[in-house]
């Protein structure tokens, strides 16, 4: 027991120096853990090698594996496919068919078995959902065009794979089609039990639990793992059942909650599983094997792009949007190391094939965390050659010749309402908006409206911004609201510039550049607020009244919100 304990503090001791390093660096955390397991393994320190540590450490990864598919469960509402949009979910299942298709065919070529070449091809399908969101969620890009369409992509992926997974230990080797179907048949069965059991009980139990937070925390806990171990006794595997367990709560009221709850836990536990999923690189690292990695990891770091970028174009999407998009998903996910994990457990694949992933992991994930990191930078130093990728021109309204008294850049969210204010005015107005979607939209109703890219010189040299008295630009992006600011410069315009900020360092930026105004969101949400309480001070009925208007308008907006 000394010996466990002394192996898992020091693993612990040294993921969490090797995550301080990797943030110095700007590496997520999984690439730190990864490397901490090739360290602390056979090939390292052996504190994870043959024997009682390493089925420990193991043990702990299955429990690691177990949360991760529950909360991605609790977070696979079947309500997400209609806020996916049909765009998300075309672009994200056409990439996967392509990918992995491609994937396979790379794989065959250099001499892998068809199995093999599957999961090879299924591996370098997927993206990594946590690092994506956490690089764009600390550029402030989530909600950006690009981030929107990577996130929804990510979550085609994640669906896909959570297939794969129930899929998987049915595809045995020699199985027959009615032996899987009997099997596909019973994981339905038992599934749909669950799924109207929960239906019925949902709100009656969690209700009662929800009275006390530790209630609902420990039923959250017992249902993963009473559900993982359910599928694993009957004869399928671990994560299924995790996956299924979150999925049957996914409606409830109380995911954000169980979610927030459990991630502690799940983190803890994620580091052992990246931990030991580093060790697995047990076999000699040999030319063949980092050839292979190369290979692989150059299709995943240059090819995957590319295919979602002429995917992306066929929608009519910009060469920047698309560039922005597709460079997020460089890299392989942590469900190609769970397929992966799983697939060696089922003895469908050899422990080479491991360590293969391994190196694709570390290759591919450090990489793009920098080509994220800087993707704006890569775009203006590789746009003459992104042509290609630009999106043909669309039938729109002649705009040379026309003035206009207001142009805006950008219709989503806050230039939703600035459109509706400046049409309350009756001012003569232009919009150009880089999503082919919002561009239809608001041309059916009667705006006049172009399809363009704010950040694009040679398109700002087309606009009839020399004779606009206001220039306001609701879009985030500080390159190209510094990029309109110099156009306007060239041209000598006398409008007054309105541009937006996330941050208040950025928008110094701004000002500097001579922008007259910088709009911050949440300043200005933070300013009415203090406005409305001092105004409204302690009377309970005008906040009430208040907020009476503010549901009508967020039911008017429902309704015709055709900006998402």
């Amino acid at each position: 027991m000394q010996e466990v304990i002394f192996a898992l503090s020091t693993i612990i001791a040294i993921a969490a120096l090797g995550t301080l390093l990797a943030k110095m660096i700007r590496q997520p955390p999984i690439i730190a853990y990864i490397i901490v397991g090739v360290l602390v393994g056979p090939l390292g320190l052996g504190l994870i090698g043959p024997g009682e540590n390493a089925e420990i450490v193991q043990l702990f990864a299955h429990i690691g594996v177990a949360f991760l598919l529950f909360i991605v469960g609790l977070n696979l509402d079947i309500r997400v496919f209609k806020e996916l949009g049909k765009v998300a979910t075309s672009v994200g299942v056409i990439q996967i068919a392509l990918t992995g298709g491609l994937g396979f065919l790379l794989a065959k070529a250099l001499g892998f078995e068809t199995m093999t070449a599957g999961y090879i091809g299924a591996t370098l399908a997927f993206s990594s959902t946590v690092v994506v969101v956490k690089m764009l969620s600390d550029k402030k890009e989530i909600d950006t065009l690009h981030g929107r369409i990577a996130l929804g992509i990510l979550i085609v992926q994640d669906i896909v794979a959570a297939i794969a997974l129930m899929a998987l230990p049915m595809i045995q080797s020699g199985g027959s089609f009615f032996a899987i179907a009997q099997q596909f048949g019973i994981v339905l069965g038992v599934t749909s039990l669950i799924f109207i059991s929960t239906a019925l009980l949902n709100k009656r139990v969690l209700d009662f639990l929800a009275k006390s937070q530790e209630a609902l925390f420990l039923f959250g806990i017992a249902w993963a793992l009473v559900l993982a171990t359910l599928f694993d006794t009957l004869g399928f595997s671990l994560e299924i059942g995790a996956l299924i367990a979150g999925m049957s709560l996914a409606s409830s009221t109380y995911t954000f909650e169980i979610t927030g709850r459990i991630k502690p836990l799940r983190d803890f536990f994620m580091v052992l599983f990246f931990v030991f999923f580093g060790s697995q690189l047990a076999t000699s690292i040999t030319s063949t094997l980092i050839t292979q990695a190369l290979i692989f990891s150059a299709f995943v770091i240059l090819g995957k792009p590319l295919i979602v970028m002429f995917i992306l174009k066929a929608f009519g999407y910009t060469k920047r949007t698309n560039f922005l998009a597709s460079s997020s998903l460089a890299q392989i996910s942590e469900f190609s190391l769970i397929l992966m994990l799983l697939g060696y457990s089922l003895g469908h694949i050899s422990q080479e094939l491991l360590s293969l992933a391994v190196l694709i992991a570390v290759i591919t994930i450090g990489t793009s965390s920098y080509s994220i990191y800087y993707a704006h930078t890569l775009f203006t130093f590789l746009s003459p050659l992104l042509t290609l990728f630009e999106a043909k021109k669309k039938e729109q309204k002649q705009t040379q010749g026309i003035k206009y008294d207001v142009i805006i850049f950008g219709s989503h969210r806050l230039g939703h309402k600035i459109v509706e204010a400046v049409r309350d005015l009756k001012l003569k107005t232009l919009i150009i908006d880089h999503n082919p979607r919002a561009v239809i939209n608001l041309q059916e109703k009667g705006y006049t409206t172009i399809f363009g890219d704010a950040g694009e010189r040679e398109f700002l040299a087309e606009l009839p911004l020399d004779t606009a008295k206001i220039v306001i630009s609701t879009i985030s992006d500080v390159q190209a609201n510094l990029t309109i600011q110099e156009h306007l410069k060239t041209i000598k315009s006398k409008a007054s510039y309105l541009a937006t900020a996330e941050q208040p360092h950025t928008a110094l930026d701004l000002y500097k550049s001579g922008v007259d105004y910088v709009i911050i969101p949440h300043h200005l949400g933070g300013d009415l607020v203090a406005s409305i309480v001092k105004a409204f001070k302690l009377d309970q009925g005008k906040y009430k009244k208040l907020g009476k208007d503010h549901l009508l308008q967020l039911l008017k907006g429902k309704e015709s919100s055709t900006y998402n």
